[in-house]
């Protein structure tokens, strides 16, 4: 933790993008607690769960063609006003839906609302690299997500009570402050950067990196190995277990925000303990590590309580899983190429776990037991291992630290 620390002290642009970060993602978390919380008081059925989790993530795919040209061109702090403008917008206009039949409005709500995190977040991502380097750019991409996981776990298990007792549209005014904030914090924020001048369009940058990823075989192998961690899409999931399990004894609000926040417990302490221990070769053992875990929460997924720990768990690997995958692109390309090869990996990341979020609701509208479906997923991450050993073998992968 010292080592994050002494980061923030000496970079000053990563300090405040931080400090922006942490105030964005927590407010983030009281709409999605209030949403989930909202389809399970209008009983909607398990697709419908699935879909809106789904569209959560679908939104940055669609975009992710697009968002990369524009990131590359853009000055990248005038861009990220104008997303967090954007969600600012769709986050208090969620006060609006109270039934079923406000369901269409909630969907085209939530997809700008993620267009904008995510087209936010490629921003962000594509930015640090050119900020910071080796060593540095690991500790950066690894705070930026445990900053995500502190967030995740306070504002989820704050929102599960503010819930409760102030309601759901309190919940959204609030995200929508929280998006005020940040929006003010950036504003002031000054970020020199050098900004390429490309003369290309924009369809023709878009051929320009397939031709890049065809003479660069890696860059898409490392972005097909980040894709595995879309399979920790497991909010759809946590809903369907608080319906089904919980809500019998417990508001279900309080139940959302509690499973959410001993996962992200895990989130927050899994790199500080194997951060440094990390390298190329041992990721193969997190992928393994991970799909065990994931496995374990499956079979004790029934009792409530056991849930919590193995939650807590099955959180440890995936910051460290998703960090060093996504480091280890950024080391392996070219700094022309950032902003459009980060937002196709986001796309593929996007793709992965919308569509994991989609099987969850259909397999269990289908009659697949919770338990099956998370079995399933865990097992999608010793697939993971697997093709990370290939690439390993028949690619040459940079080190992080060199």
């Amino acid at each position: 933790m010292k080592e994050y620390i002494k980061l923030l002290k000496e970079e000053k642009v990563l300090r405040q993008l931080s400090t922006i970060q942490l105030i964005s993602y927590f407010g983030a978390w009281f709409s999605n607690v209030a949403i989930y919380t909202l389809l399970i008081e209008l009983h909607v059925s398990a697709s419908v769960v699935g879909f809106v989790a789904m569209l959560n993530f679908f939104a940055g795919v669609l975009q992710a063609p697009y968002s990369g040209p524009v990131i590359d061109r853009m000055n990248p702090k005038k861009l990220m006003l104008l997303l967090i403008t954007v969600e600012i917008v769709a986050t208090v206009s969620l006060i609006f839906v109270t039934e079923v039949s406000d369901l269409l409005l909630l969907y085209v709500l939530i997809f700008f609302k993620m267009a904008a995190a995510s087209f936010y977040f490629t921003t962000e991502m594509s930015l640090l690299p050119k900020i910071l380097h080796g060593s540095k750019l690991q500790r950066a991409n690894e705070l930026h997500s445990i900053i995500w996981s502190f967030s995740y776990t306070l504002g989820m298990a704050v929102s599960g009570f503010v819930v409760y007792w102030f309601g759901i549209k309190t919940a959204f005014l609030l995200d929508g402050l929280m998006f005020f904030i940040a929006f003010w914090l950036l504003f002031y924020t000054e970020i020199k950067i050098e900004i390429l001048k490309i003369e290309e369009n924009i369809f023709r940058m878009m051929q320009e990196t397939f031709v890049y990823l065809k003479r660069t075989p890696k860059a898409l192998h490392l972005m097909i190995i980040h894709s595995f961690v879309g399979l920790t899409a497991f909010d759809a999931l946590v809903a369907l277990m608080v319906d089904e399990y919980y809500a019998s004894f417990i508001a279900a609000s309080l139940a959302l925000g509690l499973l959410h926040s001993a996962r992200a417990v895990g989130l927050v302490i899994g790199p500080v303990y194997i951060g440094k221990w990390i390298n190329n070769t041992r990721l193969v053992y997190v992928f393994i590590a991970q799909g065990t875990a994931v496995w374990i929460w499956a079979f004790l997924m029934h009792n409530f309580y056991l849930s919590l720990a193995a939650s807590v768990l099955v959180g440890f690997f995936t910051t460290t899983l998703w960090s060093y995958s996504y480091t280890l692109l950024q080391k392996n390309i070219e700094k022309k190429y950032y902003g459009r090869i980060v937002a196709y990996n986001d796309m593929l990341f996007l793709s992965s776990a919308a569509f994991t979020s989609y099987m969850i609701g259909f397999l269990a509208a289908h009659s697949f037991s919770l338990e099956a479906i998370t079995a399933i997923i865990g097992s999608g991450f010793f697939v993971g291992a697997i093709y990370y050993k290939y690439v390993l073998k028949s690619q040459k992968i940079k080190e992080i630290s060199l």
